[in-house]
C-alpha cells in the first residue's frame, strides 16, 4: 500500500496538472500617494477599495499581491517593461489603451456635483450652471463642460487637492459647487465630519469603470480575476468592502 501511494504521488507531481502553481506574484501599483478611498497608502501597508478587492481575489486565485509605489508618469512604461504587473485604471483615462489588457470594472468612477445643503442650486444640464463657479481639480478634464468653460458661461476654479475643494465651497462666497467622484467626496466628507454640509446631485457628468490594467500576456490572470470578481459581486462580499469606505 505504501508503494502504491508513493507511485501515485510521483505521478501527480510529474504531471503538474492538479497542483497549484507556486511562486505566483502580482506586483500591483498603489502609487506613492494612493487615491483614497480606492487606494490608501499609509506607511508600508496599503488599504482601500481596490487594494482590498485585488488582495482578496489574488489570494483566491493563487497569487501573492505585492504593492509597488510607482510615480504616475512612469506607470504605463513600467507596466509594459514588466516592473509591475497591474495598476488600477479606467480605459477612458489611458493613452493608447489598445496596448494593454483590461479586466472587468471593479467599481464605477462617477463625477458628480457636491452642493452645500443650504443652496437652492439643482443640476440637470450644464445650463443650470451658467453664471456659476465650480471648484475643480487642477489638471482634470471635464469634456461635458469644456465648451462652457471656454465660453466663460461657467467658471472653473482649480485646486490641487480633493479635500480643499470642499473647504473652498463652504468658505468662499463666490463658489457654488465642487466636482468630485462620488465615493471620493463621500470619503473626504466623512473623515472631515462634513457629511451634513453637502448634498450630491443624482445627475453626474461622467461615469467610467475603474478596473485593472495589465499587460496583454496576462489573459489567464484576467480571466480568473473576472470570474472571482463576478462571484464576490453576487455573494455580497464586494458590497461589504465598498460599505467600509462610504
Amino acid at each position: 500500500m505504501q508503494l502504491v501511494a508513493l507511485v501515485i504521488g510521483a505521478i501527480a507531481l510529474s504531471s503538474g496538472t492538479h497542483a497549484a502553481p507556486t511562486n505566483k506574484t502580482f506586483h500591483f501599483n498603489v502609487s506613492p500617494n494612493g487615491y483614497p478611498p480606492y487606494l490608501i497608502v499609509k506607511e508600508s501597508q496599503p488599504s482601500g477599495i481596490m487594494w482590498d478587492v485585488v488582495s482578496l481575489i489574488g489570494e483566491r486565485i493563487g497569487y501573492k499581491v505585492v504593492p509597488e509605489q510607482v510615480p504616475r508618469k512612469r506607470v504605463d512604461e513600467m507596466l509594459l517593461e514588466g516592473f509591475i504587473d497591474g495598476t488600477p485604471r479606467a480605459i477612458e483615462w489611458t493613452t493608447k489603451p489598445e496596448r494593454f489588457l483590461f479586466t472587468d470594472a471593479v467599481v464605477p468612477i462617477e463625477e458628480v456635483f457636491f452642493i452645500p445643503t443650504d443652496s437652492d442650486l439643482n443640476y440637470q444640464t450644464p445650463e443650470d450652471l451658467f453664471s456659476k463657479t465650480v471648484v475643480t481639480h487642477l489638471g482634470y478634464q471635464y469634456p461635458l463642460l469644456q465648451e462652457h468653460f471656454d465660453a466663460g458661461t461657467i467658471q472653473r476654479f482649480d485646486v490641487s487637492r480633493d479635500r480643499d475643494m470642499f473647504t473652498f465651497v463652504l468658505h468662499g462666497e463666490r463658489f457654488d459647487a465642487a466636482i468630485a467622484d462620488r465615493l471620493v467626496g463621500q470619503w473626504i466628507l466623512r473623515r472631515e465630519g462634513l457629511q451634513d454640509r453637502f448634498r450630491t446631485t443624482r445627475q453626474g457628468i461622467s461615469n467610467v469603470g475603474f478596473r485593472l490594467m495589465l499587460r496583454k500576456d496576462w489573459q489567464e490572470f484576467a480571466d480568473a480575476f473576472n470570474a472571482e470578481l463576478e462571484e464576490i459581486r453576487e455573494n455580497g462580499e464586494l458590497d461589504a468592502i465598498l460599505a467600509n469606505y462610504r
